[in-house]
């Protein structure tokens, strides 16, 4: 968990959207492309996700540009329409706008027949699930994303030796209240690889439950997981306590983002020679359902349902509320008051262009 100690000052929303647009721009994206982008990349720290945010500008997508492995200017091309869904292959586009574009292509496609399926195959890292997923509730609808890691092997399964799938994130979202959707945005093993590795920059330990290491005994030490001293555990922890239910999940994933549209998986057969593979040709899962034109009353009913757990009683000072709602309380902040930053990422973006922050935390 990152703490005020690890913050610099407020750096205001607005400078920090625009020197990421730029930054996109400058190594060709379309400048409408590169804005979407750029808030997509901005999403993660304005809701507190900063493993997902502008931490990662340096560390993957400027790399991934500078190997080839992201295309600048790729054109998305459909390869299969049957009108309510259709395959798309994004020919390596950066996926934070790409992912994007796909969830508003599900959504006209749920706007004509009441659902839509996008199956992307050919992309790559497309940042946090929910901001893709969000821009269905946005529209009265319920989103889902899910993505593999292309070929990356980041977690082994229950008993395994080899890592054979990634984290595989997976997102829903859903009209809840006024300005609080319903959006939950998760990895399928307990954390990402980026919490991990945040924390690890800012030389902090990480809980007990996050990483174990080849006798499942627990590893607090953020750098292990690099080092290949530890590995990620799934959701539920260990087999005994339901890590099959991660693992699960994880292979439902695969099964809808990447065999379904024919992007590259993580259990393939030299997996099993313990190669790490890359997250290269990874696959989407996008889908937007208008439930109102399937039942009327679909929106009022949802209102009352998150309206009765907001409403719930807590035996403690804590308020009951549901996913979404306390991010959507921090972006709300942060637009206003500015964005936090780790002090390494900070001086990164100061290298670019960024202007001194606003105010000290």
């Amino acid at each position: 968990m990152t703490t005020a100690a690890d913050r610099v000052g407020l750096v205001p929303h607005e400078a920090l959207h625009d020197l990421v647009t730029d930054v996109f721009a400058e190594r060709g994206v379309p400048p409408r492309r590169a804005a979407l982008a750029a808030s997509a990349l901005c999403h993660g720290d304005l809701c507190g996700f900063d493993s997902h945010g502008v931490f990662n500008l340096e560390r993957l997508y400027l790399p991934q540009f500078a190997a080839g492995r992201i295309d600048p200017a790729a054109e998305p091309a459909v390869v299969t329409d049957l009108g309510a869904c259709a395959v798309v292959d994004a020919h390596r586009a950066l996926g934070l706008w790409q992912a994007a574009e796909a969830m508003d292509d599900a959504a006209d496609r749920a706007a004509e027949h009441g659902i839509g399926l996008v199956s992307v195959r050919g992309g790559t890292h497309f940042g946090c699930a929910g901001f893709h997923a969000v821009r269905a509730a946005e529209r009265g609808m319920i989103g889902v994303v899910a993505s593999n890691c292309g070929r990356q092997r980041i977690a082994r399964p229950p008993h395994g030796a080899r890592a054979m799938l990634g984290t595989n994130p997976l997102s829903v979202s859903a009209p809840a209240l006024p300005e609080h959707p319903f959006l939950l945005d998760m990895s399928t093993t307990t954390v990402p690889t980026g919490k991990v590795r945040t924390a690890a920059s800012s030389g902090e330990a990480v809980p007990e439950g996050w990483l174990v290491d080849d006798a499942g005994r627990p590893v607090t030490d953020p750098a292990a997981f690099d080092a290949g001293r530890a590995q990620l555990s799934w959701l539920g922890g260990a087999p005994e306590t339901g890590a099959y239910k991660g693992y699960g999940l994880g292979l439902v994933v695969e099964v809808l983002a990447a065999l379904l549209s024919g992007s590259g998986v993580g259990p393939a057969a030299e997996a099993l020679d313990g190669a790490g593979g890359s997250d290269d040709d990874v696959g989407f899962f996008v889908l937007a359902i208008a439930a109102d034109r399937l039942r009327s009353g679909f929106g009022a009913d949802a209102g009352e349902l998150f309206a009765a757990l907001v409403g719930c009683p807590s035996p403690s000072d804590t308020e009951v509320r549901y996913p979404g709602w306390w991010e959507a309380e921090r972006a709300r902040e942060r637009r206003g008051s500015g964005v936090p930053l780790r002090p390494q990422v900070h001086r990164e973006l100061l290298a670019r262009g960024l202007a001194e922050p606003t105010g000290a935390r």
